[in-house]
């Protein structure tokens, strides 16, 4: 059996089935700590409490059930999507793993080539991240507070360094893509800044990605159908 073959009809097949049952593991082991509580102390909140918080979670939140998926895929694959929605930390972690990976590899994002090399990525990334998580529990305190202040202030600009790596890296590739996505992004950031956008629920908070992501697919997709 070839590889194209084998990625098809064994690979894939037994990674989905993995991915889905550790998925949904997952979500019943979240529900686990409440559980105990209304089972040992009968803590249980009203049911409009809890209708209430989804709502304002949804609010705040609910675009990126939809944006994140859709705009991490293409980097992560079909597995490292089941891997990064269940070890968590996507954008600021496991999207720049992926895809440091693959351009280590010389793969393409998108590829089975990249789809594999992008598991593999994450799940060095996984493996890495609890033991300086663990390093971090244990000594993150004492070792913070003896770091000078401005030190400190630096580590709030590492996500949106890795972001702007991310942004150079795949903009390479595609100059006029990336400079046009970019300028618009900046436009419809400050646009909802001053308020033009306030009539919208949530005071437009999620417009900003949500439009740069759809106007960014929809792009491409008229480029690739116009080259072809």
């Amino acid at each position: 059996m070839d590889n194209d073959k084998y990625f098809s009809q064994v690979y894939m097949p037994k990674m989905n089935r993995l991915g889905k049952i550790t998925g949904y593991l997952g979500v019943l082991f979240s529900f686990i700590p409440v559980s105990y509580l209304a089972w040992q102390y009968g803590l249980v909140p009203q049911g409009s409490a809890l209708f209430a918080s989804f709502i304002t979670a949804a609010a705040s939140f609910g675009v990126l059930w939809v944006v994140e998926p859709i705009s991490y895929f293409p980097v992560l694959g079909p597995i490292g999507t089941y891997m990064a929605f269940l070890s968590g930390n996507i954008s600021n972690m496991r999207v720049p793993c992926a895809s440091i990976a693959q351009k280590a590899a010389k793969v393409e994002p998108g590829t089975e080539q990249g789809s594999v090399v992008s598991a593999i990525g994450m799940a060095v990334s996984v493996i890495i991240n609890i033991a300086v998580l663990t390093v971090g529990v244990v000594l993150g305190a004492s070792v913070l507070e003896k770091l000078p202040p401005n030190v400190t202030q630096a580590l709030n600009f590492l996500l949106p360094a890795l972001f702007g790596a991310l942004l150079v890296q795949f903009g390479l590739k595609f100059r006029k893509h990336a400079c046009f996505m970019l300028v618009f992004a900046i436009a419809i950031a400050y646009a909802v800044r001053i308020g033009l956008f306030n009539w919208l629920p949530g005071a437009a908070n999620y417009l900003p990605m949500l439009s740069t992501v759809f106007i960014s697919i929809i792009i491409a997709l008229m480029v690739h159908k116009k080259k072809a």
